[in-house]
């Protein structure tokens, strides 16, 4: 096990600047999976709270056309939901590499 991803193998990452011209193109729905207070401090523009500590796959947003994707701080806990995911037959795969950390030093926009 890596960085406790059990099934990192299927796990799909993409950079900042990917999703945000996913998100400027209206191909992505964001689910940051950091707890509340994390989320206030600041998070991507538009993103969806859904804390690991009660996450559940079941309850993730209809994407309408759109790709789901995951976000945490540095990876690690978005990877653990990538893995509730695939455990629950999910079709969610794919997080943001290096989270939060990686959108904020690439100079892309925070939502406070």
């Amino acid at each position: 096990m890596i960085f406790g991803f059990g099934n990192s193998a299927q796990h799909r990452e993409i950079n900042a600047h990917e999703l945000a011209n996913m998100l400027a193109a209206n191909q992505a729905v964001v689910v940051d999976v950091r707890e509340p207070d994390e989320f206030a401090g600041g998070h991507i523009p538009g993103s969806i709270n859904m804390p690991l500590s009660t996450f559940q796959p079941g309850r993730l947003p209809a994407p309408e056309g759109r790709q789901l994707v995951l976000t945490c701080l540095g990876g690690k806990r978005s990877g653990m939901a990538l893995d509730k995911c695939a455990a629950a037959q999910a079709s969610v795969d794919t997080h943001l590499a290096g989270g939060f950390g990686a959108w904020t030093k690439a100079g892309l926009p925070v939502e406070r």
